[in-house]
């Protein structure tokens, strides 16, 4: 019993040192957590708190899966919050003004958002304008195109589908008050996210790239499994599913899979880590900047119908700050300022810690100025605290060099090549 304790605790510390980058966060997640549930009282895990949270925080965590993916590729996207802003206007004057059915709408918004990501796209990917002049010139035109679209003026009364979208929850069957759907989907989500580890663990097996032992895998599974389905009884306790919820449950599992397990993703990640050596081999690394940036337009147009459904209008402030929320997101979640590195679950995680801090401070009391405060502490140390770990990995990478180079020498003595030259015609004795 003693020697498994010790074997546990010993690929848990292991996990953790070879994995910092990946599990600080978490860990802070769950500090943060455990911190605010006591401040509160034991409000922060309500059920009713906890569904609260996905729904306020549902559209900074569409926008940081967006966003990290632009993060990846070693570029930044300023204009999110702009284009949340102008769709949700847009989205508002076609179902308040022109009477257009959801199901019209919703699609025309998230073509809007890719058009929009498309014209980024042109800029940054084939005529060579860095990220951040492109999508902070966006950030303008779009921000100028909301006023001048809704007139400087709210537009509201949106109809009851739309509502639902964003604060309706799935029917289900309830069960001695606990729902069953959250349940089943928590069951499939979990087996989902199991499954890519250990599809991710075995290509790189196959191929020959360093990969997770079997013990350390099975550890990732099961905390990743807990999680999940404690969150997911929070939720069945009291009104089961959000709509909303359904959508983040499909979007992290679809993205955490894509850029896993596909092509594509190992495309970003190769743009990210080096694009010159990504071109030479052999990938299109202007299209593939281009369907990223396509990809976020995207996103941020689903992140603002949500927003403009959860608020019931439309107005010409919305959307403000939201680029900044989203890029802290990434950043907090384990995403470098060079590009190369980052997760979908570590976005998410990133979200959760920005949302978690909100939610936590508004409960005890705690104003908007002492809020941005500490959000900007918190993005601060993440930052240091992936600067620190590159340091490390680059001592370590260092010291097992020098540790290669020192090895036996098989060839001649220093004391055989100081010997002086023999005259030809004459042998060494």
């Amino acid at each position: 019993m003693t020697n498994a304790w010790a074997t546990g605790m010993n690929t848990i510390r292991d996990m953790l040192r070879n994995n910092a980058r990946q599990y600080g966060m978490v860990i802070a997640l769950a500090v943060i957590v455990v911190l605010f549930q006591i401040l509160t009282g034991g409000l922060l895990l309500r059920p009713l708190n906890i569904t609260n949270l996905v729904m306020q925080n549902s559209y900074v965590l569409v926008l940081a899966i967006g966003m990290m993916l632009v993060i990846i590729t070693g570029h930044i996207d300023l204009s999110v919050g702009s284009v949340v802003a102008f769709v949700g206007a847009v989205t508002a004057i076609m179902l308040a003004d022109l009477g257009l059915p959801l199901l019209v709408v919703l699609p025309a918004a998230l073509l809007l958002g890719a058009a929009i990501g498309a014209w980024h796209g042109f800029w940054i990917a084939y005529m060579r304008i860095p990220a951040f002049i492109v999508t902070l010139a966006g950030m303008l035109i779009f921000r100028g195109a909301t006023l001048l679209v809704l007139g400087g003026e709210s537009v509201g009364r949106l109809p009851s589908s739309v509502r639902f979208l964003a604060g309706g929850f799935v029917p289900d069957l309830e069960v001695g008050g606990v729902h069953v759907l959250p349940l089943v989907i928590g069951a499939a989500a979990s087996a989902a996210l199991v499954g890519i580890q250990w599809n991710d663990r075995a290509r790189n097996l196959r191929h020959g790239l360093p990969a997770s032992s079997a013990r350390l895998n099975s550890l990732t599974s099961v905390l990743t499994t807990a999680v999940v389905m404690v969150f997911s009884y929070m939720l069945a306790l009291h009104s089961g599913v959000p709509v909303v919820g359904l959508l983040l449950v499909a979007l992290i599992v679809g993205y955490a899979f894509l850029m896993r397990s596909t092509t594509a993703g190992r495309h970003i990640y190769a743009v990210g880590g080096s694009e010159r050596a990504a071109m030479l081999s052999g990938v299109d690394t202007r299209r593939t900047t281009f369907w990223v940036f396509v990809n976020m337009g995207t996103l941020a147009a689903l992140a603002g119908v949500l927003f403009t459904a959860r608020l019931n209008l439309a107005t010409p402030g919305a959307g403000e700050m939201f680029e900044l929320d989203a890029i802290a997101a990434a950043f907090i979640g384990g995403a470098s300022a060079s590009g190369g590195v980052g997760t979908v679950i570590g976005a998410v995680v990133g979200a959760l810690v920005m949302g978690v801090i909100n939610n936590g401070m508004s409960i005890i009391g705690l104003g908007v100025d002492w809020q941005q405060l500490i959000k900007g502490l918190v993005l601060l140390l993440a930052v240091a605290f992936d600067i620190y770990n590159k340091k490390r990995a680059a001592a370590g990478g260092a010291k097992t060099s020098a540790a290669d180079s020192s090895g036996p020498d098989t060839g001649p003595s220093s004391e055989e090549n100081e010997r002086e030259p023999v005259p030809a015609g004459q042998s060494r004795t």
